[in-house]
Protein backbone atom coordinates (compact mmCIF):
# COMPACT_ATOMS: atom_id res chain seq x y z
CA UNK A 1 0.00 0.00 0.00
CA UNK A 2 1.39 3.39 -1.04
CA UNK A 3 -0.09 6.50 0.59
CA UNK A 4 1.47 9.86 -0.27
CA UNK A 5 2.37 12.47 2.34
CA UNK A 6 -0.34 14.82 1.06
CA UNK A 7 -2.97 12.07 1.20
CA UNK A 8 -2.20 11.44 4.89
CA UNK A 9 -1.60 15.10 5.77
CA UNK A 10 -3.54 17.09 8.33
CA UNK A 11 -6.65 18.36 6.48
CA UNK A 12 -5.92 21.96 7.44
CA UNK A 13 -2.48 21.78 5.82
CA UNK A 14 -3.93 20.23 2.70
CA UNK A 15 -6.62 22.92 2.54
CA UNK A 16 -3.95 25.60 2.67
CA UNK A 17 -2.17 23.94 -0.26
CA UNK A 18 -5.45 23.72 -2.18
CA UNK A 19 -6.21 27.39 -1.68
CA UNK A 20 -2.75 28.46 -2.80
CA UNK A 21 -3.17 26.48 -6.02
CA UNK A 22 -6.69 27.84 -6.54
CA UNK A 23 -5.47 31.43 -6.19
CA UNK A 24 -2.73 30.75 -8.73
CA UNK A 25 -5.19 29.13 -11.17
CA UNK A 26 -7.62 32.04 -10.97
CA UNK A 27 -4.83 34.49 -11.78
CA UNK A 28 -3.83 32.29 -14.74
CA UNK A 29 -7.30 32.03 -16.27
CA UNK A 30 -8.58 35.58 -15.69
CA UNK A 31 -8.47 37.52 -18.94
CA UNK A 32 -7.58 34.38 -20.91
CA UNK A 33 -10.57 32.11 -20.30
CA UNK A 34 -13.57 34.10 -21.57
CA UNK A 35 -16.18 31.93 -19.83
CA UNK A 36 -14.65 32.29 -16.37
CA UNK A 37 -13.56 35.88 -16.87
CA UNK A 38 -17.23 36.77 -17.38
CA UNK A 39 -18.36 34.70 -14.38
CA UNK A 40 -15.69 36.03 -12.01
CA UNK A 41 -16.27 39.66 -12.95
CA UNK A 42 -20.05 39.29 -12.68
CA UNK A 43 -19.54 37.91 -9.17
CA UNK A 44 -17.35 40.87 -8.23
CA UNK A 45 -14.21 38.75 -7.80
CA UNK A 46 -11.06 40.88 -7.99
CA UNK A 47 -8.38 38.44 -9.02
CA UNK A 48 -5.56 40.78 -7.96
CA UNK A 49 -6.98 40.86 -4.41
CA UNK A 50 -8.51 37.39 -4.21
CA UNK A 51 -8.24 35.83 -0.75
CA UNK A 52 -9.01 32.13 -1.26
CA UNK A 53 -9.73 31.40 2.39
CA UNK A 54 -12.17 34.28 2.82
CA UNK A 55 -13.54 34.55 -0.72
CA UNK A 56 -13.91 30.92 -1.80
CA UNK A 57 -17.69 30.73 -1.32
CA UNK A 58 -18.05 33.98 -3.25
CA UNK A 59 -16.85 32.17 -6.35
CA UNK A 60 -19.83 31.45 -8.62
CA UNK A 61 -21.10 27.90 -8.99
CA UNK A 62 -20.89 26.30 -12.44
CA UNK A 63 -23.47 23.97 -13.97
CA UNK A 64 -23.42 21.61 -16.92
CA UNK A 65 -26.39 23.48 -18.37
CA UNK A 66 -24.27 26.67 -18.50
CA UNK A 67 -21.47 24.87 -20.31
CA UNK A 68 -23.81 23.29 -22.87
CA UNK A 69 -25.44 26.67 -23.52
CA UNK A 70 -21.99 28.25 -23.93
CA UNK A 71 -21.02 25.64 -26.53
CA UNK A 72 -24.35 26.12 -28.32
CA UNK A 73 -23.79 29.88 -28.57
CA UNK A 74 -20.09 29.58 -29.51
CA UNK A 75 -19.83 26.26 -31.37
CA UNK A 76 -18.22 23.86 -31.34
CA UNK A 77 -15.97 24.33 -28.28
CA UNK A 78 -17.54 27.20 -26.34
CA UNK A 79 -15.48 29.81 -24.50
CA UNK A 80 -14.31 27.88 -21.42
CA UNK A 81 -10.80 27.41 -22.85
CA UNK A 82 -7.75 29.11 -21.38
CA UNK A 83 -5.24 28.40 -24.17
CA UNK A 84 -5.28 29.14 -27.93
CA UNK A 85 -7.14 26.38 -29.77
CA UNK A 86 -3.88 25.29 -31.45
CA UNK A 87 -2.51 24.08 -28.11
CA UNK A 88 -5.29 21.53 -27.51
CA UNK A 89 -4.41 17.98 -28.46
CA UNK A 90 -7.13 15.74 -26.95
CA UNK A 91 -10.87 15.61 -27.56
CA UNK A 92 -13.52 13.86 -25.47
CA UNK A 93 -17.25 14.24 -24.98
CA UNK A 94 -19.78 13.20 -22.38
CA UNK A 95 -22.05 10.22 -23.00
CA UNK A 96 -25.09 12.57 -23.11
CA UNK A 97 -27.21 10.28 -20.94
CA UNK A 98 -28.79 13.37 -19.36
CA UNK A 99 -29.07 15.65 -22.41
CA UNK A 100 -26.80 17.11 -25.08
CA UNK A 101 -23.22 15.89 -25.25
CA UNK A 102 -20.65 18.23 -23.73
CA UNK A 103 -17.43 18.57 -25.74
CA UNK A 104 -14.17 18.84 -23.81
CA UNK A 105 -10.61 19.63 -24.91
CA UNK A 106 -7.25 19.16 -23.18
CA UNK A 107 -3.71 20.29 -23.78
CA UNK A 108 -0.85 17.87 -23.23
CA UNK A 109 -0.32 19.41 -19.78
CA UNK A 110 -3.92 19.14 -18.62
CA UNK A 111 -4.15 15.60 -20.01
CA UNK A 112 -1.04 14.59 -18.07
CA UNK A 113 -2.62 16.02 -14.92
CA UNK A 114 -5.58 13.65 -15.38
CA UNK A 115 -3.24 10.74 -16.04
CA UNK A 116 -1.50 11.53 -12.74
CA UNK A 117 -4.90 11.53 -10.99
CA UNK A 118 -5.49 8.01 -12.30
CA UNK A 119 -2.21 6.89 -10.77
CA UNK A 120 -3.81 7.61 -7.38
CA UNK A 121 -6.58 5.15 -8.31
CA UNK A 122 -4.00 2.47 -9.05
CA UNK A 123 -2.08 3.11 -5.85
CA UNK A 124 -5.21 2.70 -3.75
CA UNK A 125 -6.05 -0.55 -5.60
CA UNK A 126 -2.52 -1.92 -5.01
CA UNK A 127 -1.93 -2.03 -8.77
CA UNK A 128 1.61 -1.45 -9.98
CA UNK A 129 4.39 -2.39 -12.37
CA UNK A 130 3.98 -6.12 -11.71
CA UNK A 131 0.44 -6.11 -13.09
CA UNK A 132 -1.01 -6.77 -16.52
CA UNK A 133 -4.13 -4.64 -17.14
CA UNK A 134 -6.85 -5.45 -19.68
CA UNK A 135 -9.03 -2.62 -21.07
CA UNK A 136 -12.11 -4.15 -22.74
CA UNK A 137 -13.78 -0.97 -23.96
CA UNK A 138 -14.35 0.74 -27.30
CA UNK A 139 -11.88 3.64 -26.97
CA UNK A 140 -14.48 6.07 -28.32
CA UNK A 141 -14.73 9.84 -27.71
CA UNK A 142 -15.94 9.54 -24.10
CA UNK A 143 -13.16 9.99 -21.52
CA UNK A 144 -13.76 6.54 -20.03
CA UNK A 145 -10.57 4.61 -19.43
CA UNK A 146 -8.35 6.54 -21.83
CA UNK A 147 -6.45 8.19 -18.99
CA UNK A 148 -6.39 4.87 -17.10
CA UNK A 149 -4.64 3.23 -20.05
CA UNK A 150 -1.95 5.88 -20.27
CA UNK A 151 -1.50 5.95 -16.50
CA UNK A 152 -1.03 2.19 -16.55
CA UNK A 153 1.74 2.54 -19.11
CA UNK A 154 3.42 5.25 -17.04
CA UNK A 155 3.48 3.11 -13.88
CA UNK A 156 5.16 0.41 -16.01
CA UNK A 157 2.23 -1.99 -15.93
CA UNK A 158 1.64 -4.12 -19.02
CA UNK A 159 -1.45 -2.59 -20.69
CA UNK A 160 -3.60 -4.60 -23.12
CA UNK A 161 -6.11 -2.75 -25.32
CA UNK A 162 -9.16 -4.85 -26.16
CA UNK A 163 -11.37 -2.49 -28.14
CA UNK A 164 -13.19 -3.63 -31.26
CA UNK A 165 -13.46 -7.23 -30.05
CA UNK A 166 -16.39 -9.49 -29.20
CA UNK A 167 -16.93 -10.62 -25.62
CA UNK A 168 -15.90 -14.14 -26.64
CA UNK A 169 -12.63 -12.82 -28.09
CA UNK A 170 -11.94 -10.81 -24.94
CA UNK A 171 -12.47 -13.88 -22.76
CA UNK A 172 -10.06 -15.80 -25.00
CA UNK A 173 -7.56 -12.97 -24.53
CA UNK A 174 -7.91 -13.30 -20.75
CA UNK A 175 -7.21 -17.03 -21.05
CA UNK A 176 -4.21 -16.46 -23.31
CA UNK A 177 -2.51 -13.43 -21.73
CA UNK A 178 -3.45 -13.85 -18.05
CA UNK A 179 -4.12 -10.23 -17.05
CA UNK A 180 -4.26 -9.56 -13.32
CA UNK A 181 -6.47 -6.42 -13.53
CA UNK A 182 -9.51 -5.52 -15.68
CA UNK A 183 -10.83 -1.95 -16.06
CA UNK A 184 -14.45 -1.81 -17.24
CA UNK A 185 -17.98 -0.78 -16.32
CA UNK A 186 -19.90 -2.91 -13.78
CA UNK A 187 -22.34 -3.76 -16.57
CA UNK A 188 -19.60 -5.16 -18.76
CA UNK A 189 -18.05 -7.13 -15.91
CA UNK A 190 -21.42 -8.86 -15.56
CA UNK A 191 -21.77 -9.27 -19.32
CA UNK A 192 -18.41 -11.04 -19.56
CA UNK A 193 -19.49 -13.28 -16.69
CA UNK A 194 -22.70 -14.10 -18.56
CA UNK A 195 -20.82 -14.98 -21.77
CA UNK A 196 -18.26 -17.01 -19.82
CA UNK A 197 -21.04 -19.04 -18.20
CA UNK A 198 -22.41 -19.86 -21.64
CA UNK A 199 -19.11 -21.51 -22.63
CA UNK A 200 -19.93 -24.46 -20.38
CA UNK A 201 -17.28 -27.16 -20.33
CA UNK A 202 -15.53 -25.70 -23.38
CA UNK A 203 -13.92 -22.82 -21.48
CA UNK A 204 -12.22 -22.08 -18.21
CA UNK A 205 -14.43 -20.89 -15.34
CA UNK A 206 -14.12 -17.14 -15.00
CA UNK A 207 -13.59 -17.46 -11.24
CA UNK A 208 -10.46 -19.53 -11.98
CA UNK A 209 -8.87 -16.97 -14.32
CA UNK A 210 -5.85 -14.80 -13.56
CA UNK A 211 -7.79 -11.60 -12.77
CA UNK A 212 -7.59 -10.56 -9.12
CA UNK A 213 -8.88 -6.98 -9.34
CA UNK A 214 -11.62 -5.28 -11.33
CA UNK A 215 -11.56 -1.47 -11.30
CA UNK A 216 -15.06 -0.41 -12.31
CA UNK A 217 -16.38 3.02 -13.25
CA UNK A 218 -18.76 4.83 -15.57
CA UNK A 219 -22.05 3.96 -13.83
CA UNK A 220 -23.50 2.74 -10.53
CA UNK A 221 -22.89 -0.88 -9.67
CA UNK A 222 -19.50 -0.95 -8.02
CA UNK A 223 -21.11 0.81 -5.05
CA UNK A 224 -24.28 -1.31 -5.04
CA UNK A 225 -23.59 -4.16 -2.57
CA UNK A 226 -25.62 -6.79 -4.42
CA UNK A 227 -24.06 -5.92 -7.79
CA UNK A 228 -20.56 -5.83 -6.31
CA UNK A 229 -21.12 -9.22 -4.67
CA UNK A 230 -22.31 -10.74 -7.93
CA UNK A 231 -19.27 -9.46 -9.84
CA UNK A 232 -16.84 -10.62 -7.16
CA UNK A 233 -18.44 -14.08 -7.01
CA UNK A 234 -18.41 -14.52 -10.79
CA UNK A 235 -14.80 -13.39 -11.19
CA UNK A 236 -13.33 -14.61 -7.91
CA UNK A 237 -11.76 -11.15 -7.70
CA UNK A 238 -11.94 -7.91 -5.73
CA UNK A 239 -14.01 -5.00 -7.08
CA UNK A 240 -12.54 -1.50 -6.66
CA UNK A 241 -14.94 1.36 -7.42
CA UNK A 242 -13.90 4.65 -9.02
CA UNK A 243 -15.75 7.66 -10.38
CA UNK A 244 -15.05 10.67 -12.52
CA UNK A 245 -16.58 12.92 -15.17
CA UNK A 246 -15.36 13.83 -18.64
CA UNK A 247 -15.50 17.53 -17.84
CA UNK A 248 -13.87 17.22 -14.38
CA UNK A 249 -11.55 14.21 -14.60
CA UNK A 250 -10.86 11.23 -12.28
CA UNK A 251 -12.34 12.49 -9.00
CA UNK A 252 -12.46 9.65 -6.51
CA UNK A 253 -11.30 6.12 -5.78
CA UNK A 254 -11.89 3.26 -3.40
CA UNK A 255 -9.01 2.01 -1.29
CA UNK A 256 -8.30 -1.65 -0.58
CA UNK A 257 -8.83 -1.27 3.15
CA UNK A 258 -12.32 0.32 3.18
CA UNK A 259 -14.69 -1.17 0.61
CA UNK A 260 -17.88 0.79 0.10
CA UNK A 261 -16.25 4.22 0.41
CA UNK A 262 -14.77 6.53 -2.22
CA UNK A 263 -11.89 8.86 -1.35
CA UNK A 264 -12.09 12.24 -3.08
CA UNK A 265 -8.64 13.05 -4.44
CA UNK A 266 -8.31 16.29 -2.47
CA UNK A 267 -4.67 16.53 -3.45
CA UNK A 268 -5.99 17.67 -6.84
CA UNK A 269 -9.59 18.73 -6.20
CA UNK A 270 -11.53 20.89 -3.77
CA UNK A 271 -14.63 19.06 -2.58
CA UNK A 272 -17.88 20.54 -1.29
CA UNK A 273 -21.21 18.87 -0.52
CA UNK A 274 -24.12 21.27 -0.94
CA UNK A 275 -27.87 21.05 -0.71
CA UNK A 276 -29.26 20.16 -4.15
CA UNK A 277 -30.48 23.28 -5.96
CA UNK A 278 -29.02 25.47 -3.18
CA UNK A 279 -25.60 26.74 -2.16
CA UNK A 280 -25.61 25.75 1.52
CA UNK A 281 -23.04 23.24 2.76
CA UNK A 282 -24.46 20.14 4.42
CA UNK A 283 -22.74 18.48 7.41
CA UNK A 284 -21.13 15.06 7.42
CA UNK A 285 -23.66 12.25 7.25
CA UNK A 286 -26.29 14.24 5.33
CA UNK A 287 -27.03 13.63 1.66
CA UNK A 288 -26.03 16.43 -0.67
CA UNK A 289 -24.70 17.21 -4.14
CA UNK A 290 -20.99 16.84 -4.78
CA UNK A 291 -19.43 20.11 -5.99
CA UNK A 292 -15.89 19.94 -7.38
CA UNK A 293 -13.13 22.38 -8.30
CA UNK A 294 -10.23 20.91 -10.24
CA UNK A 295 -6.82 22.39 -9.51
CA UNK A 296 -4.58 21.10 -12.31
CA UNK A 297 -6.65 21.22 -15.48
CA UNK A 298 -5.96 24.91 -16.02
CA UNK A 299 -6.45 24.74 -19.78
CA UNK A 300 -10.02 23.46 -19.23
CA UNK A 301 -10.86 24.46 -15.66
CA UNK A 302 -14.04 23.96 -13.70
CA UNK A 303 -14.66 25.99 -10.55
CA UNK A 304 -17.33 24.94 -8.03
CA UNK A 305 -18.92 22.57 -10.53
CA UNK A 306 -22.24 20.98 -9.59
CA UNK A 307 -21.60 17.38 -10.60
CA UNK A 308 -25.17 16.17 -10.03
CA UNK A 309 -23.82 13.29 -7.92
CA UNK A 310 -25.65 12.66 -4.64
CA UNK A 311 -23.26 11.65 -1.85
CA UNK A 312 -22.81 11.39 1.91
CA UNK A 313 -19.51 12.87 3.13
CA UNK A 314 -17.48 11.41 5.98
CA UNK A 315 -14.37 13.07 7.42
CA UNK A 316 -11.58 11.53 9.46
CA UNK A 317 -8.67 9.15 8.97
CA UNK A 318 -9.33 5.97 7.00
CA UNK A 319 -7.86 2.57 7.87
CA UNK A 320 -5.53 3.05 4.90
CA UNK A 321 -4.04 6.14 6.54
CA UNK A 322 -5.56 8.70 4.17
CA UNK A 323 -7.27 11.76 5.64
CA UNK A 324 -9.10 12.56 2.40
CA UNK A 325 -12.84 13.15 2.42
CA UNK A 326 -14.71 9.87 1.96
CA UNK A 327 -18.05 9.33 0.25
CA UNK A 328 -20.00 6.71 2.18
CA UNK A 329 -21.54 4.19 -0.20
CA UNK A 330 -19.89 5.91 -3.18
CA UNK A 331 -22.15 7.79 -5.59
CA UNK A 332 -25.60 7.10 -4.21
CA UNK A 333 -27.60 8.53 -7.12
CA UNK A 334 -27.85 11.47 -9.47
CA UNK A 335 -29.86 14.60 -8.73
CA UNK A 336 -31.68 14.16 -12.05
CA UNK A 337 -32.20 10.37 -11.72
CA UNK A 338 -35.04 10.46 -9.22
CA UNK A 339 -38.52 9.64 -10.52
CA UNK A 340 -41.70 10.04 -8.50
CA UNK A 341 -43.85 6.93 -8.91
CA UNK A 342 -47.28 7.15 -7.28
CA UNK A 343 -45.92 9.53 -4.65
CA UNK A 344 -42.74 7.52 -3.96
CA UNK A 345 -39.29 8.85 -4.91
CA UNK A 346 -37.50 6.08 -6.80
CA UNK A 347 -33.81 5.99 -7.79
CA UNK A 348 -32.45 3.51 -10.37
CA UNK A 349 -29.76 2.35 -7.94
CA UNK A 350 -32.44 1.35 -5.41
CA UNK A 351 -34.11 -0.89 -8.01
CA UNK A 352 -30.74 -2.41 -8.97
CA UNK A 353 -29.88 -3.13 -5.34
CA UNK A 354 -33.00 -5.31 -5.05
CA UNK A 355 -32.87 -7.05 -8.42
CA UNK A 356 -29.19 -8.00 -8.19
CA UNK A 357 -29.88 -9.93 -4.97
CA UNK A 358 -31.49 -12.61 -7.15
CA UNK A 359 -28.71 -14.64 -8.77
CA UNK A 360 -31.14 -16.09 -11.30
CA UNK A 361 -31.71 -12.68 -12.94
CA UNK A 362 -29.35 -12.38 -15.91
CA UNK A 363 -30.60 -8.98 -17.15
CA UNK A 364 -33.42 -6.57 -16.39
CA UNK A 365 -35.09 -3.37 -17.57
CA UNK A 366 -37.25 -1.00 -15.51
CA UNK A 367 -39.74 1.20 -17.34
CA UNK A 368 -41.58 4.22 -15.98
CA UNK A 369 -44.77 5.14 -17.84
CA UNK A 370 -46.76 8.30 -17.21
CA UNK A 371 -50.43 7.33 -16.90
CA UNK A 372 -52.44 10.47 -16.46
CA UNK A 373 -51.51 12.22 -13.22
CA UNK A 374 -49.41 9.29 -11.93
CA UNK A 375 -46.40 7.29 -13.06
CA UNK A 376 -46.26 3.49 -13.03
CA UNK A 377 -43.10 1.37 -12.69
CA UNK A 378 -42.78 -2.05 -14.32
CA UNK A 379 -39.89 -4.48 -14.54
CA UNK A 380 -38.85 -7.00 -17.19
CA UNK A 381 -36.39 -9.74 -16.23
CA UNK A 382 -34.41 -12.42 -18.04
CA UNK A 383 -33.64 -15.54 -16.02
CA UNK A 384 -30.87 -18.10 -16.19
CA UNK A 385 -31.86 -21.43 -17.77
CA UNK A 386 -33.73 -23.73 -15.39
CA UNK A 387 -34.85 -20.94 -13.05
CA UNK A 388 -38.36 -21.05 -11.66
CA UNK A 389 -40.72 -18.10 -11.70
CA UNK A 390 -39.46 -15.13 -9.70
CA UNK A 391 -42.03 -12.52 -10.66
CA UNK A 392 -43.89 -12.53 -7.36
CA UNK A 393 -40.75 -12.77 -5.20
CA UNK A 394 -39.05 -9.84 -6.89
CA UNK A 395 -42.25 -7.80 -6.85
CA UNK A 396 -42.52 -8.46 -3.10
CA UNK A 397 -38.87 -7.50 -2.52
CA UNK A 398 -39.37 -4.24 -4.42
CA UNK A 399 -42.54 -3.53 -2.43
CA UNK A 400 -40.65 -4.07 0.83
CA UNK A 401 -37.70 -1.90 -0.25
CA UNK A 402 -39.54 0.91 -2.04
CA UNK A 403 -43.01 0.83 -0.53
CA UNK A 404 -44.35 0.50 -4.05
CA UNK A 405 -46.13 -2.17 -6.08
CA UNK A 406 -44.12 -3.02 -9.22
CA UNK A 407 -45.40 -5.25 -12.00
CA UNK A 408 -42.67 -7.82 -12.80
CA UNK A 409 -42.68 -9.88 -16.02
CA UNK A 410 -40.24 -12.56 -17.17
CA UNK A 411 -39.20 -12.28 -20.83
CA UNK A 412 -37.43 -14.76 -23.10
CA UNK A 413 -33.65 -15.08 -23.03
CA UNK A 414 -31.92 -12.53 -25.27
CA UNK A 415 -34.88 -10.13 -25.48
CA UNK A 416 -33.32 -7.38 -23.36
CA UNK A 417 -30.37 -5.38 -24.69
CA UNK A 418 -26.79 -6.02 -23.59
CA UNK A 419 -24.23 -3.26 -23.09
CA UNK A 420 -20.45 -3.07 -23.41
CA UNK A 421 -20.27 0.33 -21.72
CA UNK A 422 -22.84 2.32 -19.76
CA UNK A 423 -26.16 0.54 -19.52
CA UNK A 424 -29.65 1.99 -19.96
CA UNK A 425 -31.78 -0.19 -17.71
CA UNK A 426 -34.08 2.53 -16.35
CA UNK A 427 -36.27 3.82 -19.15
CA UNK A 428 -38.73 6.72 -19.03
CA UNK A 429 -41.39 5.90 -21.62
Amino acid sequence: MIVTDLERADPAARTAAQMARLSQMIRQIHGRNAFYTRKLEAAGIRCDAFNPQADFTKLPLTTKRELIADQASSPPWGTALTEPIERYTRYNQTSSTTGSALRWLDTNESWQWMVDCWKAVYRAANVGARDRILFPFSFGPFLGFWTAFEAGCQIDAHCIPAGGMSSEARLALIDALAPTVVCCTPTYALRLAEVAAQRGESGRRLADCSVGVLIVAGEPGGNVPSTRARIEKAWGARVIDHHGLTEVGPISFECWESPGYLHVNECEYICEVLEPAADREVPDGVRGELVITNLGRTASPLIRYRTGDVVVRRSGRCACGRTLTRLEGGILSRVDDMVNVRGVNVYPSAVEAVVRRFDEVVEYRATVVNKGALCELSLEIELAPGSGSLDERISGALRDALGLTVAVRTVDAGVLPRFDMKATRFVIA
